[in-house]
């Protein structure tokens, strides 16, 4: 093997690329401080195991386990094995929270297969392939986390929830004091079901209401083109409700901004950011707030913004961003959560490529955007009725007659 200055013999291409993996990290992450994750331990754990890596399928699944110590589905790979879990929320059709010593389903995703099973919210998870649920994100938590909170304890079991893509996932659930078995994937695979046909969709709803609903397409450019069409299309209507309940993969602040600047009629500010990788290394505080300017013929009508569990990072923005220009209200449950702006690297000797949170990003009254909720909560809890769409119809309804 061709030697690395720098290094021993000992160590390898997977040393020297999992201390540029470690370094990168401790220096541009943007969360340490509110994490339980000890970084100082993770390299003293991960790096001692470089030594005997045989080959890059070993250090891809080194790489993951690092990566689990900082709990947070926006930092991930760029390439994955079988055995990978899939992506939170994108590969995730269950959103289960703690809730004391119970794992209870907060929502289920539409058109899942966990929903097509009949999995549904309220119910309490106590397995999860034949492993008590405990014990399952016991065995998932990092090593290097002492004390493990439900912060911890959510993205365990979410990511258990994701599952991966070798293994069929079996949920057990408690009803009525009995175990009862679901399994989701054997109704409906969930990257299969979550293709689309266009980045959008339109109509009108109710009393001439525009609906948009964006299809996961918030990183396509494509989609500024289509979102215009649709408001062109339904510029007379009485009121608009934008949905981004289909929205876990994020995507780019100019796709962002195009939606946006169709509802303003003067620049504003939408968002505000920080980089605590730079403070941390020269000292120097680094933040600034983005601006939206309008665009086009600006629709003046009502706006609601539909949210929930699959809004996901630049869907999450928008919400916020709408929130920030004072532009809508917004509906629906909490959003995902995925915590700041990410920045991508490739390692030197094997390529891999690493996507992490970097920048922190706030609403603009300084809200952290991970800690914003709706205007209006609605806790989703009959499968049969889109109680978060009937709220926003509802607002609209309220909005005109006052």
């Amino acid at each position: 093997m061709t030697s690395i200055k720098g290094i021993s013999s000992q160590e390898n291409i997977y040393t020297a690329d999992y201390i540029v993996f470690w370094e990168t990290i401790r220096d541009n992450y943007g969360y340490f401080d509110q994490k339980n994750t000890n970084w100082d331990k993770v390299k003293e754990i991960y790096l001692a195991q470089t030594y005997a890596i045989q080959n890059k399928q070993e250090f891809v699944k080194l790489l993951e386990n690092a990566i689990a110590e900082l709990y947070d589905n926006h930092t991930h790979l760029l390439t994955n094995l079988s055995s990978s879990y899939r992506l939170a929320p994108s590969g995730l059709d269950i959103w289960a929270e703690w809730d004391g010593e119970k794992c209870i389903i907060k929502e289920v995703r539409q058109g899942s297969g966990a929903e097509l099973c009949g999995l549904t919210a309220g119910m309490e998870i106590v397995s999860i392939n034949g492993t008590p649920v405990n014990d399952a994100v016991s065995g998932i938590t990092g090593e290097s986390i002492s004390e493990p909170d439900y912060e911890v304890k959510n993205w365990a079991i979410r990511t258990l929830l994701a599952g991966n893509y070798e293994i069929k996932r079996n949920i057990g659930v408690l009803i009525n004091g009995k175990l009862k078995e679901f399994f989701p994937d054997e109704a409906q695979d969930i990257y299969s079901y979550y293709k689309y046909d266009s980045p959008i969709e339109f109509k009108t709803v109710d009393r001439n209401f525009g609906y948009i609903k964006i299809n996961n397409s918030l990183g396509d450019d494509g989609t500024i083109n289509a979102f215009d069409s649709a408001m062109t299309i339904l510029e007379n209507t009485n009121g608009m409700i934008i949905d981004l309940r289909e929205t876990p993969g994020g995507g780019n602040s100019t796709v962002a901004r195009a939606i946006m600047s169709r509802f303003i009629s003067q620049e504003l500010p939408y968002q505000k950011h920080e980089v605590p990788g730079e403070e941390r290394v020269t000292g120097i505080k680094r933040s600034w707030v983005e601006y939206v300017s309008p665009r086009g013929n600006t629709y003046v009508k009502p706006l609601v913004v539909l949210v929930n569990h699959w809004t996901g990072s630049m869907g999450e923005g928008i919400a916020v961003g709408f929130s920030g220009l004072n532009r809508a209200k917004i509906v629906g449950t909490q959003m995902a959560r995925l915590v700041g702006a990410k920045y991508d690297f490739r390692l030197p000797n094997t390529n891999i490529g690493v996507s992490y949170s970097a920048e922190k990003l706030y609403h603009i009254n300084g809200t952290p955007r991970e800690n914003f909720l709706p205007d209006v909560v609605v806790v989703p809890s009959n499968p049969s009725k889109d109680a978060i769409l009937e709220k926003g119809i509802e607002i609209l309804k309220e909005t005109l007659r006052n």
